[in-house]
């Protein structure tokens, strides 16, 4: 059985670890070797005091966002040790969805390269890993010595340099960008400088291949990231995932919607010790992200019939079950009383977000369908996996 990637993120573990503590500046420590997987209690207690400041300055105040934290060897290493796995499971959550296997990747903005590591447990046999931060590349040179693995690293700061230098002429399966373009050009012309920058990744991205960008879950940044979407798609560009609906993104119509990805995947326990330290919770993997074909592919045709990806958690409903689905007519909400449960429709009873469904015997009902007794549901790709093609193109 091939390894998952919770397997293979715990076999980072101890490379993550070995990598902070090597780059940890301070005083000698006497006594017995600390654990290869886990922190001793002074260390958490350096450890989540940092995880804690960059927690509030990525995801709450928003004032280290676009800053050089990276260079701050606190920082770094509190990324390294709590949200470098948290990328990396990301990473993994949505390389599965790609129609093919990248075999050649460059990660913008790639810090000390979980993205890039990701590529590479995914199948990937070269990866350029390019960020501004020195520091933060050599902390990925280091992994990869550790891990014996093949990472080329390269500076880049986009701000300044353009992409098709960096790329001397080649061209990728795979132009990745994680949680980088919420950090970057905040004000009013961000959305425009946004998409150009995505419009440049995409011009290395080879035939068949994808740009992937991966942003974090919140309201706001989720919700910048779909109007990005709308620019690129407006300029002609298909979206491979999570979009089945080709027009303006319909989750921008109201200021309370938003679209965020949910991974069943548990971190692992180094990540549960350090939140916990920290004061933060983390039950799941979740993100906002696009995937985007390179200039001149087409959108990919739906399944036939009445398809939705999942996009909410069970919603609360006396009596009966329901969700918001975002399919190729657009956003609705899905409901199914309870008592009209039956064999062809319990699928609706374990859905989860990103979930891919097709439904049948649904009629219009408020905001969406009421599904009944005689409905079916079934899933055609539960979340991570690519959406199948119309049953004639496969």
């Amino acid at each position: 059985m091939p390894n998952t990637p919770a397997d293979d993120l715990a076999r980072w573990v101890p490379r993550l670890l070995a990598t902070w503590r090597a780059a940890r500046k301070g005083p000698p420590r006497r006594g017995p070797r600390p654990p290869p997987d886990a922190l001793l209690p002074e260390e958490l207690r350096e450890v989540g005091a940092a995880v804690a400041r960059l927690s509030r300055g990525l995801t709450r105040d928003r004032e280290l966002a676009g800053a050089r934290y990276m260079d701050e060897e606190r920082l770094l290493g509190a990324y390294l040790l709590f949200y470098w796995p948290v990328s990396y499971l990301q990473a993994r959550g949505v390389l599965s969805e790609l129609p093919r296997r990248p075999r050649a990747v460059l990660d913008l903005g790639s810090g000390p390269g979980p993205m890039a590591f990701a590529a590479l447990d995914a199948g990937a046999a070269e990866v350029t890993a390019a960020d501004r931060s020195a520091r933060a590349l050599a902390a990925a040179r280091e992994l990869a010595r550790h891990a014996g693995e093949p990472l080329a690293t390269r500076e880049w700061n986009p701000a300044r340099a353009g992409l098709a230098a960096l790329a001397g002429g080649r061209r990728f399966d795979l132009v990745s960008m994680g949680h980088v373009l919420n950090e970057l050009w905040k004000g009013q012309d961000e959305d425009r400088r946004r998409a150009g920058l995505l419009e440049e990744a995409l011009a290395l991205v080879a035939p068949g291949g994808s740009l992937l960008v991966i942003e974090p879950a919140l309201r706001d940044t989720s919700r910048a990231l779909l109007r990005v979407r709308d620019l690129l798609v407006e300029r002609g560009a298909a979206v491979r995932a999570p979009c089945l609906f080709r027009g303006p993104c319909p989750a921008l119509l109201r200021e309370t919607d938003w679209c965020h990805a949910e991974r069943p995947v548990d971190p692992p326990p180094l990540v549960a010790q350090i939140a916990k330290a920290a004061g933060l919770r983390r039950e799941a993997v979740k993100m906002s992200y696009l995937v985007v074909a390179p200039p001149g592919e087409a959108w990919q045709a739906p399944p036939a019939g009445k398809v939705f990806r999942i996009v909410s958690e069970p919603l609360p409903s006396k009596g009966r079950l329901r969700y918001m689905g975002c399919g190729p007519e657009g956003r609705m909400g899905l409901s199914l009383q309870e008592k009209h449960v039956r064999p062809e429709n319990r699928a609706f009873e374990r859905l989860l977000r990103g979930d891919v469904v097709e439904v049948t015997g649904a009629e219009p009902r408020g905001d969406g369908l009421a599904l009944g007794e005689a409905s079916t549901v079934k899933v055609l790709a539960p979340a991570g996996r690519p959406v199948p093609p119309p049953r004639g193109e496969r």
